[in-house]
């Protein structure tokens, strides 16, 4: 089986979630599992000295009114969160901690906090309330909680966030990679498509 397509991606990022609903279709279609690797935009934007979108005077309006038009576009559910963005320690901890043994379930888990925050407008900061998605999503909830404040769940996180900003230079969400090639944002997924149909270019 060809190797799978890595996918980066922050809970607190709409164009992240967007490529979430996105990208599978395209691994299914070329038999190309995905590999999600939750990190931190903030790490990375502090290197490169940006800031998320919506708060830059003119990227910031557009920003908004793009989340919401590219949803539209491709059906895909999306209201605005009000409190944005959030910090998702506690649900990028319990996703990497749940992959280690069950990546599916962890997925699973992830598109329901996506869901919670960009839809339902719920605090995904909040651990209690991402200890009850984690439950909602058959996690044991006092396992989870027990996790996400695990000092080695929280090494591990860290490291990981390391890597993938550092020596991967993942510097956006989404951010894919597949054999070798990398596409940053979930409006080239489209491309990914089309890379993988040709072999590329």
């Amino acid at each position: 089986m060809p190797g799978p397509i890595d996918f980066y991606f922050d809970f607190s990022s709409p164009y992240a979630y967007l490529g979430s609903h996105l990208i599978g279709p395209v691994a299914a279609k070329h038999e190309r599992d995905v590999v999600w690797h939750p990190f931190m935009l903030g790490v990375a934007m502090k290197g490169e000295k940006t800031f998320p979108l919506t708060q830059y005077p003119l990227k910031g309006e557009y920003s908004r009114m793009d989340f919401e038009r590219t949803a539209r576009y491709h059906n895909i559910p999306f209201i605005m969160p009000d409190d944005f963005p959030k910090a998702t320690l506690a649900a990028s901890r319990g996703f990497l901690w749940l992959a280690k043994n069950d990546p599916a379930q962890a997925v699973d888990f992830a598109m329901a906090v996506y869901a919670a925050y960009f839809v339902e407008g719920k605090d995904i900061s909040d651990p209690e309330i991402v200890a009850d998605i984690a439950a909602k999503s058959g996690v044991d909830r006092n396992d989870f909680v027990e996790a996400v404040q695990d000092p080695t769940v929280k090494e591990a996180f860290k490291n990981s966030v390391e890597d993938i900003v550092f020596k991967k230079k993942v510097f956006g969400a989404p951010f894919f990679t597949v054999d070798g090639a990398a596409f940053w944002g979930a409006d080239r997924v489209a491309q990914l498509d089309e890379w993988l149909t040709t072999g590329g270019w």
